[in-house]
């Protein structure tokens, strides 16, 4: 795909089409026709500096500039001051909307908060040159756009997809742009001369970030496929995805035997202080984990970015339980914070791919989490949760109705939950739940009847979906509850 690509068939091309229709021919000539590339290089000091005789050259026409060119400078500062006052909801609109239109970009939480950054950062750099008229060779791709590039690059994302999400930031970009414009200027000719300087500056600075981000997603791309783990990775890819392979070649690329029983595992952290290589300490906790299991063997751990591995435990064939209270002790007792999902194991081909996808859903609940994720997540406590992450929009909505009041995200209506959530796992004792949480019987009593009164139904109505949605609740906090509102509080 070429570059010359984002000149064609987007809304916001069409938009710049209509209004240069409105410009005198002579000025379409001074402009460079069609093409929005007409002002690039030319300096708004150099057009305007008061009382200088100006002869003004761009492409083979003579032009002096005229009153409305002013003005449209002016303007064009205006609208980009306008959308960077919502930039943090133009950011989110835009992100949701990359995220729906290219299956490719959908992933975990941190790499979707990523895709986030760099929109961000991607449309605060432009609006800045639009308010304050900066020369785009003296700008540069922003730090969160290069990152997300090398993580796309690393997961194996298309670059295609890298490519289309500029091509859709530019669509969205210029209709928001174009929008405030029309509001806000209703002379023809200014409005033309802004509108063609608008969709020149943001047309250029897209074409060079995309050339920008391509690059280094091309460059991190052939490292990253270069490495010894990465190319354990990419057969590990293979299989997981359910393409027929050689078992036998695939153990000895990997060094690990698949006819056995694994328990998977991800582990990932956010800790940016250390000096260590974070995939190296993520092998050394797999590792640690492996030890503490008594595992018959070295465990397979391969690469998924540079701050997150997967990894397969070679466990004991006598199916006993994981010791997962054990195991979140180890978890916790690492040197470096780590984060690890674990599924249920499995036995075999199947089993390797199927852990590892459970794995990878309690990964997804643990991120969900409105607040730092906890140490260690196990399917088999949130596999139910899990299913819900899907969509947490229809998930919250569903807590509501269920719980009512008691969905609303404060501290109070959070003791309620966790009694009552802890009560009903206890079978209805209240001793039971009272000696869990530290508390008297007729403390949990007096918290029952609150959440019941509030509920306006009985506890042991509904039972099933009360115990999903306070489990929901547990495990993912504000991401599926509702913001405090005016609803009068319970006294407790």
């Amino acid at each position: 795909m070429t570059h010359t690509d984002f000149n064609s068939g987007f809304p916001g091309q069409v938009a710049q089409k209509a209004l240069l229709s409105r410009v005198h021919p002579a000025r379409r000539r001074a402009y460079g026709g069609a093409s929005p590339s007409g002002y690039r290089g030319v300096s708004y000091a150099a057009r305007n500096a008061p009382g200088a005789e100006r002869d003004m050259r761009i492409g083979n026409t003579d032009v002096a500039p005229r009153d409305e060119d002013v003005v449209a400078r002016e303007r064009t500062a205006q609208v980009g001051a306008a959308i960077s006052g919502r930039l943090a909801e133009t950011s989110k609109d835009l992100t949701e909307r990359l995220a729906a239109d290219i299956e490719e970009l959908r992933g975990d939480h941190y790499i979707e908060d990523l895709l986030r950054a760099s929109i961000e950062s991607n449309l605060d750099t432009v609006l800045h040159v639009l308010q304050h008229d900066i020369d785009l060779d003296r700008v540069h791709a922003p730090a969160a756009a290069l990152e997300y590039a090398r993580r796309l690059a690393q997961r194996g994302v298309p670059v295609n997809a890298l490519v289309r999400a500029y091509r859709l930031g530019l669509d969205s970009g210029l209709k928001w742009l174009l929008s405030e414009l029309r509001a806000q200027e209703h002379d023809a000719d200014v409005l033309s001369a802004a509108a063609l300087h608008i969709v020149s500056v943001a047309s250029a600075y897209i074409d060079r970030a995309t050339e920008r981000v391509v690059n280094v997603y091309t460059e991190e791309r052939e490292t990253w496929v270069r490495s010894r783990n990465t190319t354990r990775a990419a057969r590990v890819r293979e299989l997981l995805a359910g393409d027929r392979v050689d078992v036998d070649g695939l153990e000895r690329t990997v060094g690990y035997r698949l006819r056995r029983r694994h328990l998977a595992a991800v582990l990932w952290t956010a800790d940016t202080g250390q000096d260590t290589d974070p995939l190296i300490d993520l092998e050394r906790a797999a590792a640690a984990l492996a030890k503490r299991l008594d595992c018959r063997g070295e465990p397979l751990v391969v690469p998924c970015d540079e701050r997150s591995v997967w990894a397969w435990l070679p466990v004991a064939t006598s199916g006993e339980p994981v010791p997962t209270q054990d195991v979140a002790t180890e978890v916790e007792s690492l040197p470096r914070p780590v984060h690890v999902a674990f599924g249920s194991p499995g036995h075999g081909v199947a089993g390797f791919c199927h852990t590892h996808r459970q794995a990878s859903q309690a990964q997804t609940v643990a991120q969900a989490s409105a607040i730092t994720a906890p140490s260690a997540t196990f399917f088999g406590d949130v596999g139910p949760v899990a299913l819900m992450c899907a969509d947490l929009d229809a998930t919250r909505s569903w807590v509501s109705d269920i719980l009512g009041p008691l969905a609303i995200d404060d501290e109070p209506y959070a003791r309620l939950r966790e009694t009552l959530r802890v009560f009903l796992a206890s079978e209805c004792s209240y001793l039971a739940a009272a000696e869990e949480l530290g508390m008297h019987k007729n403390s949990v009593q007096y918290r029952l009847r609150k959440a019941e009164e509030l509920r306006g139904q009985s506890l042991r109505e509904d039972r099933l979906n009360l115990e999903l949605a306070l489990n929901v609740c547990h495990w993912l906090r504000g991401s599926v509850l509702s913001p405090p509102g005016d609803t009068e509080r319970a006294r407790m």
